[in-house]
């Protein structure tokens, strides 16, 4: 299934920035982001087995969600 860019760092200088990306079926998002590995920050989030947790800069979906208003 194809990919399509939804939001990212605008001054992202690498190409391999943090980024939304949207299912060509708009039915799922996915992010990239920098993995956590923070065990206190961890510690507070009931990951269930698969799953992960990644941050993301705000202002990437502030930029997403404020394009989808217009």
């Amino acid at each position: 299934m194809a990919l399509r860019k939804l939001s990212g760092d605008s001054d992202c200088k690498s190409g391999t920035c943090p980024t939304l990306w949207g299912t060509e079926d708009g039915t799922d998002a996915l992010v990239q982001g920098y993995v956590v590995t923070d065990p206190e920050q961890l510690a507070q989030i009931d990951l269930p087995e698969g799953e992960t947790v990644v941050r993301v800069p705000m202002n990437i979906l502030e930029d997403y969600f404020r394009a989808r208003r217009n």
